[in-house]
């Protein structure tokens, strides 16, 4: 149940109401219609509980954001401790909070030597392109296609023209898609057009996690050095040890010119998003460090709460852990794809980042509705529904990776079209 003293709301139907009538209609409707009438109410570990107490085990997290699990005992201490001297702070000032976030995040990344922060990716994917901007002193931003970045003012030009066109934010003139893993396509545009940046998700989460085939990122990168364009590494979705690395980058043998944090790195807490940055990059705070500013972009509270984020990311048990995971689910999966190919047709993977492929092209909607009446919650890709996202948690116990695959392969099974057989 929701907290009685915080709402008026008398059941779940009451508050689905209230939903559609006063906050968002149609997706209100479109998770009912899809079969996941879901209204989260009490929520712990990797845990979520529907306001009808149907428990749900989160392999979704929110697109990474609850990487540590919900509620985290360790971060929800550190903001209530944090709480008893710090409020948000003053955006205008300096702050130790600020300044120490900053110093861990740059020893995180050789090369960067600026950090400026953000309340969420987008924004921060939004000053990482005017950064790009002012440091090259030409407008046009390359992405990929189906690419997703955020729902900001730039940031949304960046991505699908599903999310840009219906606000008359898509700028063909300043924003050009190239699509994935055509090194041809993305020299064409580096050596035809004033290029300020190229921006990518080292694996594009909101197009079904399609990797990058051995050798293209660091292509890329060599052709902005050819061109002068800047390289941008989203990484708000596949950072934080998501990959086995603490930057999916790194796994790519270079280092961009701007690397782009957030979702986990508030652990579901306190928003809070970051870019690093190049010096040259990052020149424009030597300048004027006004020329950019956001009323609670690095409140003290978010940054105490991403130090405590950082810390526990990175200790060695949490490595080991991941790790463990890893080979779980690599081995889990593979065989349940033996014994189902026919409709699990592929598996993507890099770490704990996972998507998996289905026969059809609307294929990972049914699996994610038996997969929720079996207790599990993950999400198919907006831009690719043949895939469903599957993200598990850093800190899960082997008994909940076993659980998880358990349940997938029951819905796997349950959701196959009729007449599919199972793999030989």
């Amino acid at each position: 149940m929701t907290h009685p003293s915080l709402y008026h709301y008398a059941d779940k139907a009451d508050v689905l109401a209230a939903c559609e009538r006063y906050w968002n209609p149609h997706k209100t409707r479109f998770w009912q219609q899809a079969g996941v009438p879901l209204v989260i109410g009490e929520r712990e570990d990797y845990i979520l509980r529907d306001m009808d107490g149907h428990a749900l085990i989160d392999v979704h997290l929110n697109g990474g954001t609850y990487n540590l699990g919900h509620r985290n005992p360790e971060l929800v201490a550190t903001l209530v401790d944090a709480l008893q001297r710090l409020d948000i702070g003053n955006h205008h000032f300096p702050a130790p909070g600020r300044a120490a976030l900053a110093e861990r995040l740059l020893e995180t990344a050789p090369g960067m030597s600026r950090v400026a922060y953000g309340t969420s990716g987008s924004e921060a994917i939004d000053l990482a392109i005017k950064s790009a901007r002012f440091a090259t002193g030409r407008r046009i931003v390359v992405s990929i296609v189906k690419a997703y970045h955020g729902h900001t003012g730039l940031a949304v030009a960046t991505g699908d023209a599903r999310f840009s066109r219906m606000f008359l934010s898509d700028r063909p003139d300043e924003f050009i898609q190239v699509p994935l893993n055509d090194i041809e396509s993305m020299a064409r545009v580096l050596r035809s057009h004033d290029v300020a940046a190229v921006i990518m998700e080292t694996i594009p989460a909101t197009y079904g996690f399609p990797m990058p085939v051995p050798g293209y990122l660091p292509e890329v990168k060599r052709l902005c050095e050819e061109t002068g364009a800047l390289y941008i590494a989203d990484e708000v979705q596949t950072g934080l040890m998501r990959t086995g690395r603490l930057w999916a980058i790194e796994k790519h043998g270079f280092s961009p010119d701007i690397l782009v944090t957030s979702k986990g790195l508030g652990g579901g807490i306190y928003p809070i998003g970051a870019l690093l940055m190049t010096a040259r990059v990052g020149a424009w705070l030597e300048r004027d460090g006004f020329a950019h500013m956001s009323t609670f972009a690095g409140s003290e509270l978010g940054c105490a709460v991403a130090l405590k984020v950082l810390e526990i990311t990175r200790r060695d048990s949490t490595r080991e852990n991941i790790a463990r995971n890893i080979r779980a689910f690599e081995q889990g999966l593979a065989e349940i794809r033996q014994r189902h190919g026919d409709w699990l047709k592929g598996i993507r993977q890099d770490g704990l980042i996972i998507g998996l492929e289905f026969a059809d092209a609307e294929g990972a909607k049914p699996v994610m509705r038996e997969l929720y009446q079996r207790g599990v919650w993950a999400i198919f890709s907006t831009l690719d529904p043949s895939v469903l996202q599957f993200k598990p948690g850093l800190l899960l116990g082997a008994g909940q990776v076993a659980d998880i695959l358990a349940r997938t392969e029951d819905a796997i099974a349950a959701s196959k079209p009729a007449g599919a057989g199972c793999a030989r």
